[in-house]
């Protein structure tokens, strides 16, 4: 095995917590992660979101929900992302 396949083998699984903001569509959800970014000149700290369309297979997850999510193979046009479990239950 050559060290470039060892690499390609040794990959990390890119994973992230973030809330639920939508549960309308059947197995997809909305997940956004609020982040703070430094302005490059004046060193401002600026409130940024991301906001990613989750796989949830079996529908666990609801809005306002803490969820843990990875990076995956593309499963439709927009998914990328696929819901690992869910961290904590807010939902009403």
């Amino acid at each position: 095995m050559s060290t470039s396949t060892a690499a390609k083998a040794e990959k990390k699984q890119v994973t992230r917590v973030g809330v639920v903001e939508s549960d309308a569509r059947s197995k997809t959800r909305k997940v956004v992660i609020n982040f703070l970014a430094k302005h490059p000149k004046y060193g401002k700290f600026l409130r940024k979101r991301t906001i990613l369309h989750v796989h949830d297979e079996e529908n666990i997850s609801k809005n306002g929900d803490i969820v843990e999510i990875t990076e995956c193979r593309p499963i439709s046009k927009t998914k990328r992302w696929r819901l690992v479990r869910v961290v904590e239950k807010r939902s009403q």
